[in-house]
């Protein structure tokens, strides 16, 4: 039976190690290096699997301390990336990350340091998740790798520090005094996304914080709520400068749900035309219709029922009769719309 890439590339490093010639600490080199390459683009969980394998057979060999912590910080990046790992993966990649880093501040170079720090937050902002670990540790991961991934020098890793570290401060419980400082915090972390990230070179990347940002702005407990919601109305509408209902379907109608939603709670200007409070809430009606379609092919149930909710209120309130599903209080829709950022 003929032999994909990766096999042969797999048996070759295995070839290697049981070959003469060359030192431990080289043959421990040679199979970090081979299992780099196979985890960079891997085409099934087997490659990632055997990444796994060649790493530890690395640490096997290898004695030196910088090169076990660099074999060691990689088998946690392999770790994390297996499909199928779970809870069990993620905490082995965490303790890969926490085993590595003392000798990568003290010997390696920062930026080494730097990328551990940042993975080691998301493996325990991913465990946070499921009750398995504290979110605040993730913070404070991501908060020292921010140390040396400046925005000058590291804009790729300090744009994907900075939303990651949005993301976990809405993810902390609201239910506090330091709650709005964490938004604050939060909006603060995508507008620093935003000012390295352009529409032009990652309009994905762009409609999405944008979109995020805008979910940040009108769910914050501020007391500026008309100012932020009127900011979050233009985030939307930056995110729809990308998305659209043919090429980002399902996107597109979950901003324009999130711009609904602020339209229906602005108090509508009564003194300028076209901005009362009847025409905000109609143009919300149709925004919520036209996502209301597209999430309705896309089978997004919930999303339906809630939208559903959201018009048999707007119906109230132009005094037309409802039809009423039983999705819950507008406050339900509004929080289940919020949602975790994507």
């Amino acid at each position: 039976m003929a032999q994909t890439l990766p096999e042969s590339q797999f048996d070759a490093a295995l070839r290697a190690v049981e070959a003469e010639g060359e030192t431990a600490e080289a043959k421990a080199e040679m199979l970090m290096e081979i299992a780099m390459g196979m985890q960079a683009r891997p085409k099934s969980p087997d490659q990632l699997e055997r990444a796994v394998d060649l790493y530890r057979r690395a640490l096997d060999l290898a004695a030196d301390l910088l090169l076990r912590a660099r074999i060691t910080a990689r088998l946690g990046t392999a770790l994390q990336a297996l499909p199928e790992g779970g809870t069990s993966a993620l905490k082995q990649a965490r303790d890969a990350y926490e085993a590595a880093l003392p000798t990568l501040r003290d010997h390696g170079k920062p930026a080494e340091a730097a990328e551990v720090e940042m993975n080691l937050g998301l493996a325990t902002q991913a465990l946070s998740g499921a009750g398995a670990a504290r979110l605040q540790d993730a913070i404070q991961a991501y908060h020292r790798a921010l140390r040396v991934f400046t925005r000058g020098d590291y804009p790729q890793e300090y744009a994907i520090l900075h939303n990651n570290l949005a993301i976990a401060y809405l993810s902390l419980p609201m239910a506090d005094e330091r709650a709005k400082m964490r938004e604050a915090l939060a909006v603060q972390s995508f507008e620093e996304v935003l000012s390295v990230i352009n529409m032009v070179d990652h309009p994905n990347e762009y409609a999405m914080i944008q979109n995020n940002l805008g979910n940040a702005l009108q769910y914050a407990a501020s007391g500026h709520v008309v100012d932020n919601n009127l900011r979050a109305l233009t985030a939307y509408d930056e995110a729809l400068k990308v998305r659209n209902p043919r090429d980002t379907p399902l996107e597109y109608a979950k901003t324009i749900a999130n711009k609904a939603n602020v339209l229906r709670n602005l108090p509508g200007d009564p003194d300028r035309p076209g901005l009362g409070r009847d025409a905000s809430l109609g143009a919300a009606r149709d925004l919520y219709q036209e996502a209301r379609h597209i999430l309705l092919e896309f089978r997004q149930l919930d999303s339906v029922r809630m939208i559903d909710e959201a018009l048999a209120e707007i119906a109230e309130d132009f005094g037309q009769p409802a039809n009423r599903t039983g999705a819950g209080p507008r406050a339900a829709f509004n929080g289940a719309m919020q949602g975790a950022p994507e």
